[in-house]
């Protein structure tokens, strides 16, 4: 384990020697941006590592709005007639600065659902694998800040391939993976720190950052309740009550992964897209027979905290669907709250390993 310094005096000349052999991603705000957010960065631009968190997650990075999968002709004179073809596409390293660690964590969850023994999405895999996670520790979070809780806090390394922490006049980069190596090299940040010091303040400094962080959740009775039970629960219409299905929570969220497929015809040719969607929306799981087995508000609102708490944990038995980033809490134009939902569901009913008293 190495630990390199930055001077920031060397941070944009490193961020333009990197150029050469990496796309660059990073925060930024366009010309017309109220908050920054995470997108390619043009010659001479350096990511924004003093702005706010961004209000969009950096899914995107990997996972397209909106993204061609196949293309196809129907013109009987192609060879190709009739068949769905990949589109050409490369993926050229790219080193995406700046993110959260509780973002890159993120993508470990849904990787999860696309890169399995029995399936693998070529297009969310391969964009993937094409990443190095340069992340910068949070070092005074946010107050909807609840990542201490879902094991992916302030200063995780879990995910990323170098851990940036700031220290005022420079950043100390502690060197996790191959991939992190060599990004730091094409910078030309190469200047070794003392790794005994250097590693006293970032621990020092993470205990800080945590302790920051009052915000929690508690899963640990969730997995061991019946899924009837929780389904049938007498909260979700309360919890459900001032939604209004905005899907808000969903597109921002770092772990959401629904799609959609819509095929584009022109002519004798046409593309199929895979593109966002939200359980949120009514038309969603809309049949084409007109039924809808969630036709009410409070039936969607039950999927996604049932997806996010229960199903997920119990598929994989390795916590919630849920990095704790907090931007669902600040960016709901209701004010539904998934700490709040998260602890209803864990304390409902009879405590499941409270001890029976006999008489």
């Amino acid at each position: 384990m190495k630990i390199v310094k930055i001077d920031k005096q060397d941070w944009a000349d490193g961020i333009e020697r990197s150029r050469a052999s990496y796309r660059l991603i990073g925060p930024a705000k366009g010309e017309n941006d109220d908050f920054a957010g995470f997108r390619e960065l043009a010659k001479d631009e350096v990511p924004d590592l003093a702005a706010a968190d961004t209000v969009l997650s950096p899914k995107s990075i990997v996972y397209p709005q909106s993204e061609v999968i196949f293309e196809y002709t129907t013109d009987k004179k192609s060879e190709d007639c009739n068949l769905l073809k990949r589109p050409e596409k490369e993926y050229p390293p790219m080193a995406v600065i700046g993110i959260r660690p509780y973002d890159a964590a993120a993508f470990l969850l849904v990787k999860k659902n696309f890169d399995t023994p029995e399936f693998r999405d070529p297009y969310w895999c391969d964009a993937y694998e094409a990443c190095t996670f340069i992340g910068l520790a949070v070092n005074e979070p946010l107050g909807t800040d609840f990542s201490t809780s879902t094991d992916s806090g302030p200063f995780c390394e879990e995910g990323l391939d170098v851990l940036l922490v700031d220290m005022a006049d420079h950043y100390l980069a502690k060197i996790i993976t191959d991939k992190g190596a060599a990004y730091l090299k094409a910078a030309g940040w190469e200047t070794q720190a003392d790794n005994d010091s250097a590693l006293k303040q970032i621990e020092e400094l993470k205990a800080a950052a945590e302790a920051r962080i009052t915000s929690t959740v508690t899963f640990d009775k969730i997995g061991q309740k019946s899924i009837l039970s929780l389904y049938n629960a007498d909260f979700w219409e309360d919890v459900a009550f001032s939604c209004i299905n905005c899907g808000t929570c969903t597109y921002l969220c770092p772990t959401c992964w629904c799609f959609d497929i819509q095929d584009e015809n022109h002519g004798k040719s046409g593309k199929r897209f895979k593109n966002w969607d939200t359980c949120m929306d009514p038309l969603f799981t809309l049949h084409g027979s007109g039924h809808n087995p969630r036709g009410t508000k409070v039936m969607r609102v039950r999927q996604r905290f049932m997806h996010k708490l229960k199903y997920f944990l119990d598929k994989y038995d390795d916590g919630i669907m849920c990095v704790g980033c907090g931007r669902c809490v600040r960016t709901c134009p209701v004010n539904i709250d998934i700490r709040r939902v998260c602890d209803l569901m864990n304390n409902y009913g009879p405590d499941p390993n409270a001890c029976a008293v006999s008489d």
